[in-house]
């Protein structure tokens, strides 16, 4: 049987449409013409054998077999562009001002920071844990000059949409939380400003569900530890949920159903420095992975055609 070597510069092509929502943006992102990546795709799709793209509405969205072609095509991107800056890591110095929230602090950093630290030794990495409002704050301040952070809205000047991350209401794991007839529901929240707090207590108030805070915090394991306690639940996404709590897949009140957040990489230039441009893209890889695999309903992306 003949071997089948995907060309990465299609695989690229595809990739980036797909992210950009548009193949024509992606055309224009590589310095194409749109004929000359419609060329590629039917060379991809010729190659696998089968459609990759499919008629949905105005636009395009994937197959089983494009969605299994995309994981693969990211894999294989983010491989060569590591492999391209690992070769070239010494020529990367300077420091990178990195901002994220505690919900990334313990399945992020460690990982993501520490073989960024060790591929390029030469870059000082500064790292702030912050919320979401005073990191936009710093960026704009030019005090941070890579950001993870929610979509809250408010476009950011320099941002890049990752994906999607669904919220759950979350309870105790081994300690059910019960509630007398007509007692508000207890709620455990960071203390304000805090973005899912006012998303949880403005659904709540809209369904027309009593509530109370139970338990408020300045920091979010302060959150998990009164969770783990029974005080009461907590909405939050399943980034980084410890062994004492759980996603709460039967609730004690006729909770409203959680949205999603936006979740994207934000930058203080609108060209970083390839020191700031390769630590995104580590984190980039990380966070689409966890987004392909994270609990929900399952997502098709769609994207409008050339």
């Amino acid at each position: 049987m003949r071997r089948i070597t995907f060309d990465l510069d299609v695989l690229r092509s595809f990739a980036s449409g797909i992210e950009l929502g548009s193949f024509a943006k992606a055309a224009d992102r590589l310095g194409r013409s749109t004929s000359a990546v419609s060329a590629q795709l039917k060379k991809l799709e010729k190659q696998a054998g089968t459609p990759l793209l499919r008629k949905a509405g105005r636009g395009m969205a994937l197959t089983d077999a494009g969605e299994v072609m995309l994981a693969y095509a990211r894999r294989l991107l983010e491989l060569n562009d590591e492999a391209a800056a690992a070769v070239r890591g010494s020529e990367l110095a300077g420091r990178v001002r990195l901002g994220l929230q505690e919900d990334f602090g313990e399945t992020l950093l460690p990982d993501v920071l520490g073989r960024f630290a060790r591929a390029h030794p030469q870059v000082r990495i500064e790292a702030r844990i912050a919320r979401n409002a005073e990191l936009r704050q710093q960026l704009d301040a030019g005090r941070l000059d890579l950001a993870l952070a929610w979509e809250t809205g408010t476009p950011a000047a320099h941002g890049e949409h990752l994906g999607k991350v669904p919220m759950r209401w979350i309870g105790a794991a081994t300690t059910p939380l019960t509630l007398d007839r007509g007692e508000p529901l207890p709620l455990v929240m960071l203390e304000p400003p805090c973005l899912l707090r006012s998303t949880a207590i403005d659904a709540l108030d809209r369904a027309g569900i009593a509530w109370r805070v139970a338990f408020s915090s300045a920091s979010l394991a302060g959150v998990w530890a009164a969770v783990a306690a029974g005080l009461g639940i907590t909405l939050r996404t399943p980034l980084g949920l410890p062994a004492s709590v759980r996603i709460l897949d039967t609730a004690p009140a006729a909770l409203p159903a959680p949205r999603t957040l936006g979740l994207a990489l934000m930058f203080a230039e609108p060209a970083p420095n390839p020191a700031v441009s390769r630590l995104a893209a580590i984190i980039r890889h990380d966070l689409r992975s966890w987004l392909a695999s994270a609990p929900g309903p399952g997502r098709r992306q769609r994207t409008r055609a050339t």
